[in-house]
């Protein structure tokens, strides 16, 4: 069994969970979730924790799934509860963003400006037109917004200019030896 599957999720209050054979309904104080099971894997609601159980403990083909729903229903707990966010931070000369309405405005030293549509569900913050903050419930797409957001301009690793997560490092490839 997934060692990360036999850990039990703790149920913070004034969220609700309603357990159904193939999906689990999260709802609590920043939004509503619903999270799709994956097949042999089923939950159970007992003193304030969900655990994730597996059907039939020796098939691998099923067993594999455990640890990931324990997982992706940990992450809706978490999300409605408290919310994910990442940040982001703009580097280089010109290189700015502004939120107008459901779009952010890039100028990223293109010869355009770049306008991102935010998807429905999700927070873009600008502060100081260079650091953007990207919140939400739903932890996959607030990582995959933020990822899309920085592949407008990935960060270049000599010059250091682009958009970038905000402590990300960026390593430079070792130039070529004398010897």
């Amino acid at each position: 069994m997934s060692r990360v599957g036999k850990k039990p999720i703790p149920v913070p209050t004034g969220v609700t969970i309603h357990v159904t054979a193939n999906r689990v309904d999260v709802e609590g104080p920043k939004g509503k979730l619903q999270q799709g099971l994956p097949p042999g894997v089923r939950f159970e609601l007992s003193d304030g924790q969900l655990q994730a159980l597996v059907l039939r403990e020796d098939d691998r083909k099923l067993r594999k799934f455990h640890g990931l729903a324990r997982s992706l229903v940990a992450n809706a707990v978490h999300g409605v509860s408290e919310g994910f966010k990442k940040e982001l931070d703009i580097v280089g000369i010109g290189y700015r963003a502004e939120v107008k309405g459901q779009q952010v405005v890039f100028a990223l030293g293109y010869s355009h400006p770049v306008v991102f549509d935010i998807p429905p569900g999700i927070e873009v913050d600008v502060e100081k037109q260079t650091h953007i903050t990207v919140s939400g419930i739903d932890r996959q797409q607030v990582g995959q917004v933020a990822a899309n957001i920085r592949s407008l301009r990935k960060p270049d690793p000599y010059k250091q200019k682009g958009v970038r997560y905000t402590g990300e490092i960026l390593k430079k490839k070792v130039g070529k030896t004398g010897a």
